[in-house]
């Protein structure tokens, strides 16, 4: 990669509480840009202040999807410094996502470049109160002005930060879930696996009907069967069945976690039997009717751990470790935490101090 040319802001903004920052509604001051064209490939990369883009109505993000994100995040250490949390996976992640869209890969190598660029220059907005940290969202959106159904020739990559607290703001308490019947999220040989905001927006109606039932987060079904569990809401989950963990395998329609990665490395390091492998909703509910449904949880970057308290699916209902979080789902909230912000050993070498 080229050298990344830096533009400061003459106009910083004024640094939020943290006590009231909420999730992605706060942006720092600058944003890394870098341009793809057939002649020049990627080139041209830049910090330059956070704007608004200037795009044509014709450009081809809006008609036909093609765009790819990621998300990671920077975090304040007890020493004053700021470090990352493994962010080649989310790198590689990417260009595997770029891959499914058509979409010419940024090299991880300049991908990690970019993100350490922006955040050194907006360190000062990595907030320091316990369980803030500074979210980063990478992002490629095709930019040819064409209406045609084909690969775009131009791109645009960008990332944009802002600091965060807590993603439910109830905390780390345990959520409800419903098991999702009639819409799905993904099928096999479809884009499941890879992080585009397609996935996501065809996740949001199945998301209120259950908030409107009470419910937090939708369990997905398979998109063929309509019975193996896949995702739950904009997570991976686990669950701990007759003292094993279980998760459902990555069929290419699962989003491959690198918190889900995380916790399944951390789990194999303390002994547990895991199990990647596919699970029925059907299993699931007669082991929780049965006694046998130990724990349950979420894992994503932005919730990290997310105790799952209660199940619902059609007329069965199934209450989790009495609605609350239990051993291994806070030893691994624990432990996680304790990595990324630096007050627990990396014996995985998984943080990139800046």
């Amino acid at each position: 990669m080229e050298e990344i040319r830096i533009q400061r802001t003459e106009h910083p903004a004024p640094k939020p509480d943290p006590n009231g920052l909420g999730f992605g509604r706060i942006f720092s001051d600058h944003m890394f840009l870098m341009d793809y064209s057939l002649e020049l490939g990627w080139h041209d990369p830049r910090i330059v202040p956070y704007a608004p883009f200037t795009l044509d109505p014709s450009a081809m993000v809006f008609h036909y999807a093609q765009e790819v994100f990621e998300g990671l995040k920077a975090y304040r250490a007890p020493d004053g410094g700021v470090q990352l949390f493994r962010p080649a996976d989310n790198g590689q992640r990417l260009a595997d996502s770029c891959e499914r869209l058509c979409i010419p890969p940024v090299p991880v190598e300049d991908f990690v470049a970019a993100v350490k660029a922006l955040v050194e220059v907006d360190a000062g907005w990595v907030p320091s109160a316990p369980g803030t940290s500074l979210y980063i969202r990478p992002f490629i959106i095709a930019t040819d002005a064409n209406l045609g159904v084909h690969a775009s020739h131009t791109y645009i990559f960008c990332i944009i930060t802002g600091p965060v607290g807590a993603y439910y703001a109830s905390g780390i308490d345990p959520v409800k879930i419903y098991v999702e019947s009639a819409d799905v999220r993904a099928v096999r040989g479809g884009t499941g696996y890879a992080k585009c905001g397609g996935n996501y927006a065809a996740s949001i109606r199945a998301g209120e009907r259950a908030e409107a039932e009470g419910y937090a987060q939708v369990l997905w079904l398979d998109g063929v069967e309509r019975k193996y569990i896949e995702e739950v809401g904009s997570m991976n989950v686990m669950f701990k069945i007759d003292g094993k963990i279980v998760t459902p395998a990555l069929t290419g329609s699962v989003l491959p976690g690198i918190t889900r990665r995380s916790c399944l490395e951390l789990l194999r390091d303390w002994g547990y039997e895991v199990e990647e492998r596919l699970v029925t909703a059907q299993e699931l509910f007669d082991a929780g009717a049965g006694g046998r449904l130990e724990e349950a949880w979420g894992t994503g970057t932005a919730a990290v751990v997310s105790p799952i308290g209660e199940m619902g699916w059609e007329d069965k209902h199934v209450v989790v470790n009495g609605g609350q979080i239990g051993p291994v789902t806070q030893k691994l909230y624990d432990t996680l935490t304790g990595i990324q912000w630096g007050t627990q050993p990396d014996p995985h070498g998984w943080t990139v101090k800046l």
